[in-house]
């Protein structure tokens, strides 16, 4: 059996376990693209998130002793949640593995989907952590372990999402943004597109920090990252599945990277001018749009929102990078006079009419002629640092600019 036939069983599996989500035009990206953009509303599922199409349609195929045995899973967010509601619908026991450092809102919202069918187990400070014990957990007590996209199973519930897609639009579709952590959604989408629309480009969407997919694709062989930066918590993994590296290098036309600060900058404008709440990987494909702006000129393109699961909490953060992304908010390490009228003198002659302190770090040490200040800077123009600097050095100010000490900026500012 083909993946794209138990991807036709997976949305029959689904019927009436979920809503199909809409399929929306939105007029302020078709404009300023020139294009008409379409974005599915994956964000508007019951968990807020695509993942419960996976998590359900494997554990509906499981058999009678495999449920009756429980689940496991790990997770640190959106797949938790699609399993927990899963358990609870199918009256099946599970046990999800999350991070210590998972914030309460998530754990809430597990524990809220699942009721008395999930147990949640807090262990480790990452997800690599949670998930090594959820795999032991699984062998040694011989419990189904609902992978979060290494599974076909798990893969053709994602793939659900494209075949809604292409019943509610009939007309061509050119190209189609997908959001790539694990690679599950984007595996099953693109099998069905390359089956029922197969001149659609299919462009995968990476954070820059995370390029798992793109690494393993330009290296020929799924590849582990050493490092990743895991602001785009649902989309950042150090490796991806097997399975979806080998459908996806068959399948996927392309794959941007965009950085999270493009993506942070995203996710303030969709709220602010769309009221839209989408958390870091629910706004990638959107970001991706203006690293594809000629190409999508006149174009049908589908864009995926994945998920909306974003913590308030994060927002003080959200706000940052999209400024230091903007060019909007720079940070120096000054040698400050220590002498009265000095902070007059560089709000004065340093500082233009639009430029704001947001950031002073100063302790007074009465030995030294000059002390060092750390000072944020939020600016209306990104051009007017340059006169900033030109400033600092005509008055003689020496100054460290943070922004390029990625070093000095983790230590001095977080």
């Amino acid at each position: 059996m083909t993946l794209f036939t138990t991807i036709q069983q997976a949305q029959k599996q689904l019927q009436g376990v979920i809503s199909p989500t809409p399929l929306i035009e939105n007029l302020n990206l078709s404009e300023e693209f020139s294009s008409r953009i379409l974005l599915k509303r994956e964000d508007l599922q019951v968990v807020r998130s695509y993942k419960i199409r996976g998590a359900y349609n494997k554990m509906s195929t499981l058999t009678d002793a495999e449920k009756e045995q429980g689940v496991i899973c790990a997770s640190a967010g959106n797949h938790a949640q699609g399993v927990a509601y899963s358990c609870n619908l199918l009256k099946i026991m599970g046990k999800i593995y999350m991070p210590k450092t998972t914030p309460k809102q998530k754990v809430k919202q597990v524990q809220l989907f699942g009721k008395n069918y999930v147990e949640i187990v807090l262990t480790g400070d990452t997800f690599d952590d949670a998930y090594a014990k959820s795999v032991e957990d699984a062998t040694q007590n011989s419990k189904a372990f609902i992978h979060p996209f290494d599974d076909l199973e798990v893969i053709a519930g994602q793939g659900t999402v494209g075949l809604e897609i292409l019943d509610d639009y009939h007309e061509p579709i050119d190209y189609v943004f997908i959001p790539i952590g694990g690679g599950g959604l984007a595996s099953g989408l693109s099998t069905v597109f390359k089956q029922l629309s197969p001149n659609a480009k299919i462009i995968g969407v990476e954070p820059q920090g995370a390029p798992s997919m793109k690494t393993s694709i330009a290296n020929h062989k799924n590849t582990a990252l050493d490092t990743i930066d895991k602001f785009v918590d649902g989309a950042a993994v150090k490796q991806v599945g097997d399975l979806t590296f080998d459908i996806c290098q068959k399948n996927v036309d392309d794959i941007i990277l965009v950085p999270e600060g493009k993506v942070c900058t995203t996710i303030l404008r969709l709220y602010n001018e769309e009221a839209m709440v989408v958390e870091p990987a629910g706004a990638l494909t959107i970001a991706a749009l203006d690293f594809y702006k000629e190409e999508i000129k006149g174009k049908t393109v589908v864009c995926i929102v994945s998920g909306s699961n974003n913590d308030i909490e994060r927002t003080a953060e959200i706000k940052e990078r999209s400024l230091l992304y903007e060019g909007l908010m720079h940070y120096f390490m000054i040698q400050f006079p220590q002498r009265p009228g000095a902070l007059k003198e560089f709000v004065n002659d340093i500082l233009g009419p639009d430029d704001d302190i947001t950031y002073f770090q100063f302790a007074k040490k009465n030995s030294r002629e000059v002390g060092s200040v750390v000072v944020g800077l939020e600016l209306k123009n990104p051009n007017d640092i340059d006169a900033i600097k030109k400033n600092m050095d005509t008055k003689g100010f020496e100054y460290r600019y943070l922004n390029e000490r990625h070093d000095l900026f983790t230590q001095l500012i977080g």
